[in-house]
């Protein structure tokens, strides 16, 4: 897969799996598993250019002794899921017509 085809795909990924309430680093790995395996580092690099880009805040707080950091859906972010949605009617569109051609041959 292109990588940038790619990036563009994880990020939606995280962003919907924060879309309808707060959450932390080990949840969103815990709920995106069961679709897509994503490590720890390549999450917090994810994280980490999704809030640059205003797409979701950061806030930290306490638990269980340690610092956690929780991350929470922008306007910004919902936004980006949308436009995501209506990509993806396109790109179902050309993955149609190459198996179709594929079909073919």
């Amino acid at each position: 897969m292109d990588i940038q085809l790619k990036r563009g795909f994880l990020d939606v990924c995280v962003l919907a799996a924060i879309k309808d309430g707060e959450s932390y680093g080990y949840k969103i790995i815990k709920d995106l598993k069961p679709y897509i395996e994503l490590s720890e580092s390549t999450l917090y690099t994810i994280l980490k250019r999704l809030e640059t880009a205003e797409m979701l805040t950061v806030r930290s707080a306490e638990h269980d002794g340690r610092l956690r950091k929780y991350y929470r859906i922008t306007d910004n972010g919902l936004k980006r899921i949308k436009e995501f949605r209506d990509e993806w009617k396109e790109m179902v569109s050309v993955y149609q017509f190459v198996i179709k051609e594929e079909s073919h041959e």
